[in-house]
């Protein structure tokens, strides 16, 4: 298999483009602050997914951006820390400060020439919005969370892109979903029949981080420690 087999390239945004756990940590230091307890930044990460992910299994209507009030008001909870309602609709608003990773807008600039880009994310339009900015491409279909009406990893996003892409004349075989997170997107994949590509974010850490652990060890078709690998690998192979 090879990177020229696709004509369509499908990304997770948040934690692959977008380096979400650097913003996570960043906009949760009002609360981690006041934390008596030491706590390392998986321990943070850790915490955040299970709640998150909690949230999205029982309220998948839910905009993310109030969702992610709802964890900050647990986390605060669990942490033996107030905050208020103002204090958690900020942080559900953070989203659009979250930085890209710094590969992420040349990265995508080369593969634009070569694919359709495509954004099946877990957040919301709004949110999205202000992300995209930092990206710096224009994408060629944007599947949300609020327009699946459900979260990653059910398989109804990935149903809804695979219908979405359908229409624009693209089948599930011109698609390499491309993703850090094994939980939210590779394992659904796998479930789906959708080649997917890792993109290791955390390859020198090891571990889960923001996301929960899959339920089993899915098969990525490749696996690059970084976007403009990626972009590499696919340039190296004209050669």
């Amino acid at each position: 298999m090879r990177l020229h087999d696709f004509t369509t390239l499908s990304f997770d945004c948040y934690g692959t483009l977008i380096d979400w756990e650097s913003g996570i940590l960043e906009n949760l230091r009002p609360l981690t602050s006041r934390v008596e307890r030491t706590l390392s930044g998986d321990d943070i990460l850790e915490a955040h997914a299970r709640h998150e992910s909690r949230h999205q299994a029982e309220t998948p209507g839910r905009l993310y951006r109030e969702l992610l009030g709802g964890v900050y008001a647990d986390l605060a909870k669990e942490w033996g820390v107030g905050a208020g309602e103002d204090e958690c609709r900020e942080y559900g608003l953070s989203v659009g400060n979250w930085p890209a990773f710094p590969d992420s807008a040349e990265a995508l600039a080369y593969l634009k020439r070569h694919y359709k880009l495509v954004i099946l994310s877990n957040v919301d339009r709004q949110s999205f919005r202000a992300s995209n900015e930092k990206l710096g491409v224009g994408f060629d279909a944007v599947v949300t969370a609020e327009d699946a009406g459900a979260y990653k990893p059910s398989p109804e996003n990935f149903r809804l892109m695979l219908d979405v892409l359908q229409k624009a004349g693209i089948g599930k075989g011109d698609i390499l979903h491309t993703a850090e997170s094994m939980f939210h997107d590779h394992e659904p994949a796998n479930d789906i029949g959708l080649a997917s590509c890792h993109i290791y974010r955390r390859h020198a850490r090891g571990g889960f981080g923001a996301t929960m652990k899959p339920r089993t060890q899915p098969s990525c078709a490749f696996r690059f420690n970084s976007m403009l690998d990626m972009a590499a690998a696919h340039e190296n192979e004209a050669v």
